[in-house]
Order: structure tokens, then C-alpha cells, then sequence
């Protein structure tokens, strides 16, 4: 695909120019060597020499965001006319806190988060560095509003604002990222040392991504592309003491003559986690690999680019079964190689980096190609991608190697829009998006039918600014399909494709259509520099998944028998949200407030028999897919105090809140389920810039993170329960090991649950598993304290 872009530039050949200039800090005057200028929607940049220089050719004529950043120091984010404009120099602040970050995501443009009015959560790259983390979804679940469902250590789905599942689009390389993501126990395939920041949408974003965003959009961004001349890269590693996670990444890229190249391969791998109660929790360890890289082309004309990702992981499947006396965890065995048995896991079982049956193997391939031509002051962005989702579960104990489910789904992504000129400020900029998928059962155990989806939506976006006002809003249309297909079982319960009178029908051939019109329109409003204020009305569409309408089997990784319904509606949301924030040399502040409406809202709920215990299907229990009207309604508040002249120092504080409820229900249904528990985050952070003559960046936290009871549950049948609340003590350390040549690197330290406590998070599915008759304690706890050392170790390599 580059080869052809490439090969027709002269289309697209223009007037270019180049931009230079000098930075320096405002305080001293002193030049600032490192700072970074880039250009996000051209994908180009440069770096300041040691005196402060810095220059960028092959720049179009056109006008465009530009973003100045440097650690330390607040960003500048500047709108330049590069067709009048050839030479800019900046002067650079002292950072307290950012909150005018630049940001991509449900967007055509790259804006100022101030200056959107959808609320957008952005977890920037030093933070990610200074989190310890399973996978990516844990790294983030501690910022306001965002929450993940987790089963153990190894597998997390995120939610925003009480939302979850196929509410909650995860975009990665510029994709929409399809992994079966309706289950349980399917997490987000994705690289956590690959992910440079993330900028989390809350709110209805289905004005630009279509159905599956009603929740909001979690937008995982590479780091930015090299400047032209250099190649780096860095060697990451990484130890945690709970579960003995070991990880590491290596990573390098280059930029030569506008030829754009990054490869990254990362490995990890963890045993059992454990906690106070249950000790090392049995197979609860996981493998995780990924190779991925990105080859392009970067010119005045914009830019090409090819991302790849081979991502592999195999992880067990906690099912928490233990001894009746002592309480202990039992692993399957073979007895004579012929019968299966369970005994008591020893400590090399628990500490085995080895997974037991059950366990899935997940294998994710990815390709995309993602293109940026500008013509003047208009542009064309294109993105077409493929995608190969392979998830096994395996659960026989006399055939560990033969897969029981087996989801073989193939997707191709596709989203083209046009920006046009501006002109009195406005932006306008029309485009499809939209999705071709096909998923196979090559398995013996069947949940879902053999079928094919295709998606396609069209929109339309405006945006108008003037000084201190902004308004944006617009308006999409979309049309799924979904194609189940026939499944007949024989008298073996064998799949066939010839059924006679002995054959049962588990599936039958179906065929749904589902519409949905988005659109939000929102204003922001710059008080001055300090105060801000944005409002957004937004309605989103979610056509039912295919889980949803055609489940009918038993889902071992869930350990549910799954029934859904084709009478099943597509979900329509109306949401209203309010921001106001405040941003000063003393205090930085911000308040979000929603309230969401989601009628047709549709959740897992689980049977009864006529006798009022548990309905059993094949003896698992039994969960039927339905639906109601919800509301929800919150909101985060967050401040962070840094008492000027103290700018080093930091007390940072947030809260979040999410009522879910379904009016006109009895109170054991009144609540939905897997609604979050408040939580209150609270940390107070120390920097320093420098300490002696090899030191940088210096930090130094302590924090506690305490949620709520939740007493608001769906108690129907049994479906969920109440959630004592609990508090974490965290704290961590770090620094930049520096010499006169530069970083020699870098380490972070943290300590998460310091106290050990033993706790049981309301989103965790392990909550749910098998009383431990020993203690009388229900489920499995979560993970108890932990240690994390990471090392990151600069590669430069000089040409």
C-alpha cells in the first residue's frame, strides 16, 4: 500500500516550506536543549540542538497544530500558517499541571482538550512509566471515571462511567480492535509497553467511530514518529514480586529522509498472584508476547504509514475449586492415564509460569494502513486495516492440547473522511467508516453461530471558533447487518452439515438489519486563562452483538450457560455533560458531570428454577440476555493543589461517582449490574527537575485509592451482590540517571496495597466463584501487595 501511495506523489505534490526557530525558558532565558516540536496530524518533528535550534523541512503550506513539549515545562499548543510563516520561536514556561494537552480522538483535527466538549481523559506517557500494571487496561483504571471488569490478574475490560463491554470502542494503530471482546473473560489485546499515551473519550462517541462506542472511546497512541536523522529506541524491563511478573521490551526506530520505520517485541510472563486470604490463587498466570512495528513515508504532501502486530498470549482460567477441609486450591490430574482426578496444587503447581487446564491461547494479528494527503488546506485521511482474532479455550484434562471453543474471526476496518479549507474559523469535514467481519467456530463446544457482520456509517462535523468560543456538533447515520448461519448437532453432539431425525438444531440462520442516527453538538467557553467551561449534548446508537441475539452453549471461560434473544433492540443513549475547570499557578481544578439515558439497555441476567434455586443448563448456571431502560448519572471531580512557590510539590485529589438504575423495577432489580463503586484517589507527589549532577526528573508518591461500599446491586436471582468498601496504600519513586552525554536511564519503583489488604473488587468475576468451606469466605479475593521495579535503558544510535 505505501508502494502505491508512494509511487503517486506527484498528484499530491504542492508548495512546501520549512519551519525554524530557537526555545528558551522564560524565567532565565536559558536555550532548552530536547524540546520536542511536533506537528500530530502531519506525523512530523524535531528535537532542539544544544543550543536550543531546531528546524523542520518538507512542510506543506497549510495551517496546522503544532504542540512544543518538554518535561517540566507546560506544552504550548499553537495554531501556525505555514504559508506565511517560515521562522517561530517559543518561550517555555515551568509546568505545574496540563490541563490544554492536544488531543486526536473523535476527531477529525487534532484540538486542544480545553477547546472539545466531549470530556477527554488524557494519561500521558510519564504516567504510564510511573504505573505498575498487569496489562494496559490496569494501568489506566485508576483515572476517574474508568474502571475495568476484571478475572484475576491477567484479563481486564474497561468501563467508563458504569458502562463496559461492546459499549466501550478500544481504538489501537487507528482501529477499531475486534477480539471477540463480548466475553467475560476476553480482554484487550494489546501491547502495554507499545502504548506511548491514552486519551480516554467519556460520553456517546458514535458520531465518529458508529455502534460499540456508546460508553466512550479508549484510544491507545504510539509515540510519535523520530525526527528526520536520528534513530532510537529504548530497552524496557520489568520485575513485579506477587505474581514474579517478568517483562521486557525492546524497542528501536529511525527516520531517514522522511522514511519512517519502528519495531518493538515484547514478552511477560506471570505466575499465580496472591492475597491474605487465598494465598497464591491457581491458575491465575499468563504468557504474553507481541512483535509489532510501523514502516511509512513522511513528505509535504502528509504521510503513509503500515502498522503490523503479531500478538500472542495464553493465560489459565481461575475456576477455584479447593479442598473441603483445608481450603486449599486443587489442580486436575491423570490418574492410569485413563481417569481424571483433582489433589491439593503443591507450591511448584503455584508458582509455575506453566498454565493449567483450563486456559485460552489468544492469537491477534493486525495490519493496517493509515494515510494523510494534503491538498492546500484541505486533506484526505484514510485508513483501511485487517485484523485476525484466534481464541482457543482448552478444557479437557486427558487432552490439554485439544481445543474445546475455538472463535476463528477475520475483520477488515475502513474509514475514509475529508477536512476542508477553513474559513472564518470553520471546520468542516464529511466520511464512512465501518467494518466487513466474518468469525467461524472451528471448535467441538459451540456458543455463538458461524457469521458475518458488515458495517457502514456516514458523517457529517463542523466546528466554529472564535477567541473564547467554541462550538462543534454533528450529525451520522448507520447500518448494520448481522448473518447468523444453521449449526446442527448429530446424536454425538458432533457438528454436521447433513442433519437427519436424530440431529438437533442449536442454532438457526438469521438475518437482523439495525439503524441508528448519532449526532452531538457542544460548546466551550474560555472565561480567560484560567477558567473554562464546556457543555455537549451527544445521542449514540449500539446495534446488539452477536452474543447477545444467537448465544446458545456454555462459555468454559465464563463457566455461564448463555442464552440470547433476537427480539433484542439496539440501544439508543441521550447524554448531557458539563465541565468546568480552573487552571492556576496555585490550584488546577475540574468537574465533569453526566447524566446518560440509555433506553433498550441491554445486560445478562441469570435464571431460576421453579424451585427458586439456581437454573442449570448442562449443570452450569444459566444467564439470559435482556433488556430494560437505565439511567446513569455522576461524575469525577478532581484538584490537585501546588502551592506556588512550591510548584514541586503536588496534592492531588479526585472522586468518582455513577449511579445506575432502571426505573419502575422492583429494588432487587433496580440497580444494573456491574455498576462501579465510588472511589476517591488521593496522592501527594514530589518532583525536582534536578538533584546533583546525575540525577533528573526525580519523584517521589504516596497515595491511597478507597472505594466505596456498594450496596447498589442487581440482586435478581442471585446475579450480584453487596461489595464491602476497602482502601489501598501506594506509593513509588523514581528517577533519570544522567551523565553529560544524556540519560544513561531511567527507573521507577512502586508499591501498590502496601497493607496487604485482602479485598474484593464488585467488578471482579472471581467474586462470584465457590464458597471456601474452610474460611465460609465466598469467591476469590484480588491481588494482595506487590512490588515493581522497571528499568528503561535510552538506545541512541548516532548516524
Amino acid at each position: 500500500m505505501i508502494v502505491l501511495f508512494t509511487a503517486t506523489i506527484s498528484v499530491f505534490a504542492q508548495s512546501i516550506t520549512s519551519l525554524s526557530g530557537k526555545i528558551i525558558d522564560q524565567k532565565t532565558g536559558v536555550s532548552l536543549p530536547g524540546v520536542s516540536v511536533y506537528f500530530p496530524d502531519l506525523k512530523i518533528g524535531a528535537v532542539t540542538d544544544a543550543s536550543g535550534l531546531y528546524e523542520i523541512k518538507n512542510l506543506p503550506k497549510t495551517k496546522i497544530l503544532v504542540e512544543v513539549s518538554f518535561i517540566g515545562y507546560k506544552q504550548i499548543v499553537e495554531s501556525i500558517d505555514l504559508s506565511t510563516i517560515s521562522t517561530k520561536n517559543f518561550v517555555m514556561s515551568e509546568a505545574i499541571t496540563e490541563l490544554s494537552e492536544i488531543v486526536v480522538t473523535g476527531l477529525s483535527k487534532s484540538a486542544e482538550r480545553n477547546r472539545t466538549s466531549s470530556p477527554i481523559t488524557v494519561i500521558t506517557p510519564i504516567q504510564l512509566k510511573q504505573t505498575s500494571a498487569a496489562n494496559i487496561i490496569d494501568a489506566i483504571a485508576t483515572q476517574p471515571g474508568i474502571s475495568q471488569v476484571t478475572t484475576g490478574a491477567g484479563i481486564s475490560k474497561p468501563v467508563i462511567r458504569g458502562l463496559g463491554y461492546n459499549r466501550v470502542l478500544v481504538v489501537n494503530d487507528g482501529i477499531r480492535q475486534e477480539g471477540q471482546q463480548w466475553g467475560d473473560e476476553h480482554g484487550v489485546e494489546v501491547d502495554e509497553y507499545g502504548v506511548n499515551r491514552v486519551e480516554v473519550l467519556k460520553g456517546p462517541a458514535s458520531l465518529a467511530y458508529g455502534s460499540d462506542a456508546l460508553a466512550g472511546v479508549i484510544n491507545f497512541l504510539p509515540p510519535p514518529t523520530l525526527p528526520e536523522g536520528t534513530i532510537r529506541g529504548n530497552f524496557l524491563a520489568n520485575y513485579q514480586t506477587n505474581n514474579g511478573l517478568f517483562g521486557g521490551s525492546l524497542n528501536l526506530g529511525g527516520n531517514q529522509k522522511g522514511v519512517v520505520w519502528d519495531i518493538r517485541y515484547s514478552n511477560k510472563a506471570a505466575h499465580a498472584y496472591k492475597n491474605k486470604y487465598d494465598s497464591y490463587v491457581f491458575n491465575s498466570g499468563f504468557k504474553e508476547n507481541n512483535l509489532g512495528g510501523m514502516i511509512g513515508v513522511n513528505k509535504s504532501w502528509g504521510y503513509s504509514h503500515l502498522n503490523f502486530s503479531m500478538y500472542n498470549l495464553t493465560l489459565g482460567i481461575v475456576e477455584g475449586e479447593r479442598d473441603p477441609i483445608t481450603g486449599q486450591f486443587l489442580k486436575p490430574i491423570i490418574v492410569n492415564n485413563t481417569t481424571e482426578d483433582e489433589e491439593i496444587a503443591t507450591k511448584s503447581d503455584l508458582k509455575s509460569y506453566k498454565s493449567s487446564v483450563p486456559y485460552q491461547k489468544i492469537h491477534h494479528y493486525k495490519l493496517v494502513s493509515t494515510n494523510n494527503f494534503i491538498f492546500g488546506n484541505s486533506s484526505l485521511k484514510t485508513i483501511v486495516g485487517w485484523q485476525q482474532n484466534r481464541r482457543q479455550e482448552f478444557e479437557e484434562v486427558l487432552e490439554p492440547k485439544e481445543y474445546g471453543l475455538y472463535f476463528y474471526m477475520n475483520t477488515i476496518n475502513y474509514d475514509a473522511r475529508y477536512n476542508f479549507t477553513t474559513k472564518n474559523n470553520i471546520d468542516l469535514s464529511f466520511g464512512t467508516n465501518g467494518m466487513y467481519q466474518n468469525s467461524l467456530n472451528k471448535g467441538i463446544e459451540f456458543v455463538i453461530p458461524d457469521y458475518n457482520l458488515f458495517d457502514i456509517g456516514v458523517f457529517a462535523l463542523a466546528k466554529r471558533g472564535w477567541d473564547k468560543w467554541t462550538l462543534s456538533g454533528g450529525f451520522r447515520y448507520d447500518l448494520r447487518t448481522e448473518q447468523g448461519k444453521d449449526l446442527w448437532l448429530n446424536e454425538n453432539d458432533e457438528r454436521t452439515n447433513s442433519p437427519d431425525a436424530n440431529s438437533e438444531q442449536l442454532f438457526s440462520a438469521f438475518n437482523s438489519k439495525y439503524y441508528g442516527v448519532s449526532g452531538s453538538i457542544g460548546a466551550t467557553y474560555q472565561f480567560n486563562d484560567k477558567l473554562y467551561t464546556k457543555f455537549n449534548l451527544s445521542k449514540g446508537f449500539r446495534a446488539p452483538n452477536i452474543v447477545e441475539i444467537s448465544a446458545n452453549g456454555v462459555h468454559e471461560g465464563s463457566g455461564q450457560y448463555l442464552i440470547g434473544s433476537t427480539v433484542l433492540k439496539p440501544e439508543n443513549s441521550y447524554q448531557v455533560d458539563y465541565s468546568l475547570g480552573w487552571n492556576s499557578e496555585h490550584v488546577t481544578a475540574e468537574t465533569n458531570l453526566f447524566y446518560n439515558y440509555v433506553n433498550n439497555y441491554i445486560f445478562l441476567e441469570k435464571l431460576n428454577s421453579v424451585a427458586g434455586n439456581d437454573s442449570l443448563t448442562n449443570g452450569y448456571p444459566t444467564f439470559q440476555y435482556t433488556s430494560g431502560n437505565a439511567h446513569l448519572y455522576g461524575g469525577e471531580i478532581s484538584i490537585d493543589i501546588h502551592p506556588h512557590p512550591l510548584d514541586w510539590l503536588h496534592f492531588e485529589n479526585s472522586f468518582s461517582y455513577v449511579q445506575s438504575v432502571q426505573p419502575n423495577q422492583p429494588d432487587s432489580m433496580k440497580y444494573l449490574p456491574f455498576t462501579p463503586a465510588p472511589k476517591f484517589h488521593s496522592e501527594l507527589l514530589a518532583t525536582a527537575k534536578k538533584i546533583g549532577g546525575n540525577l533528573a526528573n526525580a519523584y517521589v508518591k504516596i497515595g491511597v485509592d478507597s472505594y466505596f461500599k456498594q450496596n447498589h446491586f442487581y440482586e435478581a436471582f442471585g446475579t450480584e451482590t453487596a461489595t464491602p468498601g476497602y482502601t489501598l496504600l501506594n506509593a513509588g519513586i523514581g528517577t533519570d540517571i544522567i551523565s553529560k552525554k544524556g540519560t544513561l536511564f531511567s527507573i521507577y519503583i512502586s508499591a501498590n496495597n502496601l497493607t496487604n489488604v485482602a479485598y474484593q473488587s464488585h467488578l471482579s468475576r472471581l467474586k462470584y466463584l465457590n464458597e471456601n468451606n474452610a474460611t465460609g469466605r465466598k469467591g476469590i479475593y484480588n491481588m494482595g501487595r506487590n512490588f515493581s521495579i522497571k528499568l528503561i535503558v535510552p538506545i541512541d544510535i548516532k548516524e
